[in-house]
């Protein structure tokens, strides 16, 4: 399963994480001690920074983001490897999400999100120029969860089909999956080369209660699906069958926030470099086992040289309406 020579495009989400890691319950109506870090996230991003992170070297991402973070967002995204496309919203600040994360041996995340400009990427921010050099495409979840970034979702997918780049989706969350519908949802994935669910995901996608039989039901819809389940590993199915099991690789958990991410990073990393869909989901279950033994949903990048990279700055490039005026200093 190699797609063309070339590039990863991602299509995706940039989101600011407030990550809270609280070592008991939450106390209602008082407070709670908790560790507190503000951090680059987003399911599109995230994905991006763990392809370049495992060996990707041209990984794009298309994104829409507030004036408020963008240079910040921007410059995250470029010492993490990634050449960033950022659309910048004449109205809507970056979407916010706070992870409440339990400190215990699960370190289990509980999302609070406002979308913000990430869900108005909208059809005039597709170019298929954008798809010069691809040799494959990712498209987020997240972006069936709105109007304007489907209808993108689906001229990206048409052009990507008619060039003949493989493209692969994660469905992204549960939650949100239930909302939009699961008829609507699997009425696009029909014309995916690669889906990317969760265990619940899957589930949820199938009336199913067994993951297994949930992923292989799914591979009759789309060719390859690759089901993830944190500690239990991950599922490879095609044709109506799981043709291989992957075993989880073995991790101290502090955060699982972003580890579906991780290992959609690196799985679509390897797929580039030409590896089978068996090996590519090892890749992804190391990579998934790295991400959860840190804060939040990135890799490691090396310290920047110059400047401040947590106060966020305006930002000009890529503003959506090019009559607007300029974010002030």
């Amino acid at each position: 399963m190699t797609g063309p020579a070339g590039g990863l495009l991602v299509v995706g989400d940039v989101i600011t994480d407030i990550v809270a890691r609280h070592p008991g319950p939450l106390a209602t109506g008082t407070d709670t001690a908790a560790a507190i870090r503000t951090l680059p996230g987003g399911a599109g991003a995230n994905v991006a920074c763990w392809a370049a992170h495992t060996g990707c070297a041209d990984v794009r991402l298309l994104a829409r983001v507030g004036a408020d973070t963008a240079r910040w967002h921007e410059r995250e995204l470029r010492a993490a490897g990634v050449h960033p496309r950022l659309v910048v919203d004449p109205v809507a600040p970056t979407g916010t999400v706070i992870c409440l994360v339990d400190a215990g041996a699960a370190a289990e995340r509980t999302f609070l999100t406002c979308s913000g400009a990430s869900l108005r990427l909208e059809p005039a921010d597709w170019s298929d120029a954008l798809l010069d050099g691809v040799g494959r495409l990712h498209l987020s979840g997240y972006l069936l969860f709105a109007e304007s970034s489907r209808e993108l979702a689906r001229r990206a997918l048409a052009a990507a089909r008619a060039r003949g780049v493989p493209v692969s989706l994660d469905p992204a969350s549960a939650g949100f999956l239930a909302e939009l519908g699961v008829d609507r949802f699997l009425a696009f994935a029909r014309d995916l080369d690669v889906l990317l669910p969760s265990r619940d995901e899957a589930c949820l996608l199938t009336c199913r209660t067994d993951w297994a039989d949930a992923a292989a039901e799914l591979s009759g819809l789309v060719p390859v699906v690759v089901a993830k389940s944190g500690a239990e590993g991950a599922l490879v199915a095609r044709s109506g069958s799981v043709r291989a099991r992957i075993p989880a690789v073995p991790a101290v958990p502090r955060d699982t926030t972003g580890a579906g991410d991780a290992f959609t990073g690196a799985f679509l990393a390897a797929l580039v470099a030409g590896a089978s869909v068996e090996e590519a989901a090892q890749r992804g279950c190391l990579a998934g086992a790295r991400a959860v033994e840190r804060v939040g949903g990135r890799p490691p990048t090396p310290p920047p040289s110059t400047g401040d990279t947590t106060a966020p700055e305006p930002y000009e490039a890529h503003r959506s309406d090019p009559a607007a005026p300029a974010p002030g200093p």
